[in-house]
């Protein structure tokens, strides 16, 4: 190694310079030897800095000397040093995130662990189990670390969709403190956050009040407890023995239950999900109490970021027209059959019925280049789509199936919408016979992304594909309220939730109507 240093020396190449010397300190830093190793990674940083070409090693070595820097004790500057790295990194993110997946390095080891590692050492300095009003924030620590959380999730957002991908966020949560608390009264937001040995979760109050919990389980044990709470949803659709609600209650005291004082002295009314890891695949609308599930006290949403959320006035909800397409038929693509979904038909009827002037293609008629014809030539607010769709680890493997057996996948419904030359935009997009994988965190990170992928303010879809009568009942019960100016769009779901739950039977088990979520602007 020393002799590589030499030769980049000799020959004036200041990026193989920096790669040398940083890798040299890396070997100091395995070694504990970390005085010599803060020596020779400042040098790298100072090669690296020297190369116009070489910004993809600075960041490298500036998280290298923010990792010995902790492990000196010098928490202060090894903050500072890692909001660095994080500052060079977001210069070139786009660069190094839209490479070509051939090339591309892999993103959970060079760059997901700067923002985690930053955000761990912001929070380990808040205070936890009590409010902290704004102006007590002197360090800002929450909220720093919120802002760490915040990039994490675009970064993953634009690494999982890759080329396709067009992240135009709402707010710059960097330069304004406020941006990452909730945009309307009544609002909370809790925004978790994995680590291997505990669990963060923080509560953002509109008043701008934060509160952390630390739930002290290891991050194996709460994948399980999420991934079985999932597996009793959906098996209890068909189960004989029904559903014990109590499955719901372990997760429930452990993120809501420990908050509520702060939600009610507050009178929050809509509760908005931050996800991280596996919570993205299990509806927070079945947490159970004890006697209630969380539904029947908050309509809830998710968003992949408050960032990305909408702060703009709300269009009218007068003369709503919808875009209805679907496929009722068995079909088989790519020599994989897709069962026939028979309630579809009668979906796409009670839009009409509901909202006059929508436009429905069944079967044969939904096929891409209608789709781009239709949202070419008509103006619609709302764009409905049910048929079968996956969303898989990889944007390639995340689709919808057309009327002509063909795949549509999300970056092409993206390009239809944002091309399109109508005079509005699409503020709903419902998608009402999609899955998600159980336990992929990647499959679930697609989901959650689909709003902002797809150029819709806000979308509802579902968790797991269920029985499509149920769909079209529950459907239904959301486009008797949707015109209603009075409710939010969260509000509009919740109310179609409740009815299936209070109406009892079979159908008031949360396997049929909790994997509907909500994504994205909840107004």
């Amino acid at each position: 190694m020393n002799r590589a240093i030499a030769i980049a020396e000799r020959i004036e190449d200041y990026r193989a310079q920096s790669f040398a010397l940083g890798k040299l300190g890396y070997i100091y830093e395995c070694r504990q030897d970390y005085d010599h190793a803060l020596k020779l990674t400042k040098q790298a940083e100072w090669a690296a800095d020297q190369a116009l070409t070489a910004p993809d090693s600075l960041y490298l070595w500036q998280w290298q000397r923010g990792r010995i820097l902790k492990r000196q004790g010098n928490v202060t500057e090894a903050i500072a040093t890692y909001e660095n790295a994080i500052a060079t990194l977001e210069k070139i993110r786009n660069d190094i995130l839209l490479a070509d997946r051939d090339i591309q390095f892999d993103f959970r080891d060079t760059v997901e662990p700067i923002y985690r590692q930053l955000a761990i050492l912001r929070l380990n300095q808040a205070p936890s189990s009590q409010i902290v009003m704004p102006e007590e924030q002197e360090s800002g620590d929450i909220g720093a670390a919120l802002t760490a959380i915040d990039s994490l999730k675009l970064a993953e957002l634009q690494n999982y969709f890759g080329d396709d991908c067009l992240i135009v966020t709402s707010v710059e949560s960097g330069d304004n403190p406020q941006a990452l608390t909730p945009h309307s009264a009544n609002t909370g937001v809790f925004s978790t956050f994995i680590t291997d040995e505990r669990t963060a979760i923080i509560l953002t109050l509109p008043s701008g009040e934060q509160r952390v919990e630390w739930l002290g389980v290891e991050q194996d044990r709460l994948n399980d407890t999420i991934n079985q709470f999932r597996i009793q949803l959906e098996t209890s659709l068909y189960s004989l023995r029904g559903y014990d609600p109590e499955a719901g209650q372990p997760l429930y005291d452990q993120l809501i239950r420990p908050f509520l004082p702060d939600l009610d002295q507050a009178n929050i009314k809509t509760l908005v999900f931050v996800q991280d890891g596996p919570f993205r695949s299990v509806p927070m609308a079945a947490l159970y109490d004890g006697e209630h599930y969380l539904i029947e006290h908050y309509a809830i949403a998710t968003t992949p970021s408050l960032s990305l959320t909408p702060v703009d006035p709300l269009p009218k909800r007068d003369n709503l027209r919808a875009l209805a397409l679907g496929v009722s038929q068995r079909t088989t693509v790519d020599g994989r059959n897709w069962a026939a979904l028979n309630g579809v038909r009668r979906e796409l009827d009670q839009i009409a019925k509901h909202l006059p002037g929508s436009r429905r293609l069944l079967n044969a008629n939904f096929t891409r280049d209608r789709l781009r014809q239709e949202l070419q030539t008509n103006a619609y607010s709302i764009l409905h789509v049910a048929t079968h769709g996956e969303f898989g680890a990889e944007p390639e493997d995340t689709f919808l199936v057309t009327g002509d057996a063909q795949k549509l996948t999300i970056g092409e419904l993206d390009s239809a919408i944002r091309q399109a030359g109508g005079t509005r935009e699409i503020d709903l997009l419902i998608l009402t016979a999609c899955k998600t994988a159980i336990g992929d965190n990647r499959s679930a990170l697609g989901l959650a992304g689909v709003a902002v992928q797809a150029g819709a303010r806000s979308a509802i879809a579902s968790l797991w594909s269920i029985n499509d009568n149920s769909t079209a009942q529950i459907m239904d019960e959301l486009y008797q309220q949707l015109s209603d100016s009075t409710l939010t769009t969260a509000e509009v779901l919740q109310s179609a939730q409740l009815t299936l739950l209070h109406n009892g039977g079979k159908l008031a088990r949360p396997g049929f109507w909790a994997p509907f979520i909500l994504i994205g602007d909840w107004r």
